[in-house]
């Protein structure tokens, strides 16, 4: 069975934790032997930017000791064989450059989002 993983919602869980719950279950459901892919759209697109840091992280006194490096869960989802595709319009509505996205990821138009989906035996919206 082949499934697209569609994330939308960006930084959840982000504040408590070092990763985003969609991502890190697409790593450990690949490990596992699933056959998936991931479409970022919405603010989701920005996990594809190259080079975030979140270092220096804090809520008043609270300092987030294991900040989000989704930039680099994305790349190695890549490494996974996993295709990583993000809607050019999201990225462009964010100013977001094809020069600052991560080596790998692929920009698909929202006009070829019923080809696409049709390649997938389930859709799984996050």
């Amino acid at each position: 069975m082949k499934v697209l993983q569609i994330i939308d919602s960006a930084y959840r869980c982000t504040i408590e934790e070092q990763d985003d719950p969609a991502v890190w279950i697409t790593h450990a459901m690949k490990g596992a032997g699933a056959d998936l892919d991931v479409l970022l759209c919405g603010n989701a697109v920005n996990y594809a930017v190259k080079g975030q840091d979140a270092s220096g992280l804090r809520f008043g006194e609270i300092v987030q000791k294991n900040p989000p490096k989704l930039d680099n869960d994305i790349a190695r989802l890549i490494g996974k064989n996993i295709n990583v595709m993000v809607y050019s319009e999201d990225t462009a509505a964010r100013g977001i450059t094809e020069a600052q996205l991560l080596p790998g990821v692929r920009r698909v138009s929202r006009t070829e989002a019923p080809t696409i989906f049709s390649r997938y035996d389930q859709l799984w919206h996050w």
